[in-house]
């Protein structure tokens, strides 16, 4: 097992591992223990009570941080015509059909979210193998599959802090809620919006505790536990 270094364990120190932190207390920890060079991601962690192999317990939603995430986002854009117009307009970093899907096949993967006109999708479907292990994958339940005109509203959103989270195979949720250069009440409002999003989300028919385990976290540093007791009566602005 790798051994942690002088900076993460001065980190460590800051934290009482044998205490659960209201997400106030949380944002400010954060960000004192963000120790890498560079500027750091602030990052949610939760584990979910639900069955995810059952289609109707998966979590999945999208939400618009209210002081966005703080990351350039490179957007690509599969679309033709009207659609390609409009996207080169809003701009998109990446424009293109039959080019575009020639390039991915490729090995072309410079961007971080993909959306796709409706019309494409028969084509942009082949390269599932490569989009879906990525996370890429145009989808009607990420929203990123949608018709020409409203690829501006679109890439503005992802412009300004559109966020996807989801389960994974393990019922875990891992995204971000900013960066650790936000002021405390930016990051305080940025985490509560995507508490109250992912409580939103719970599935009519998931029973028992919905909210495990939850943990904030700066890239590299340590993980600051949440009482997921509390996490369940957060209401974002509360």
């Amino acid at each position: 097992m790798a051994k942690h270094g002088k900076k993460y364990q001065q980190a460590v120190k800051l934290i009482d591992e044998n205490k659960t932190y209201t997400p106030k207390e949380a944002v400010a920890l954060v960000k004192q223990t963000a120790f890498a060079k560079f500027d750091s991601t602030a990052e949610l962690h939760l584990n979910l009570g639900v069955d995810v192999k059952q289609a109707d317990q998966m979590v999945r939603g999208v939400i618009l941080l209210p002081n966005g995430t703080g990351k350039k986002v490179r957007i690509a854009v599969f679309a033709e015509g009207e659609g390609e117009r409009l996207a080169r307009e809003a701009g998109a970093d990446v424009v293109g059909a039959d080019d575009l899907i020639k390039q991915v096949e490729g090995g072309f993967l410079d961007f971080d979210v993909a959306v796709a006109v409706p019309q494409m999708m028969a084509k942009v479907g082949r390269l599932g193998k490569i989009l879906g292990t990525r996370g890429l994958m145009p989808s009607p339940k990420a929203g990123t599959i949608v018709p020409p005109e409203q690829l501006p509203r679109l890439i503005k959103e992802l412009r300004l802090g559109r966020v996807e989270f989801r389960t994974d195979k393990t019922a875990n949720i891992h995204t971000i809620f900013g960066k650790v250069n936000f002021s405390e009440e930016q990051l305080l409002e940025n985490l509560m919006a995507m508490l109250d999003a992912i409580m939103r989300a719970k599935p009519a028919t998931a029973k028992g505790q919905y909210i495990k385990k939850v943990v904030v976290t700066s890239t590299m540093g340590p993980g600051i536990k949440l009482d997921p007791a509390e996490v369940v009566n957060l209401r974002a602005g509360a």
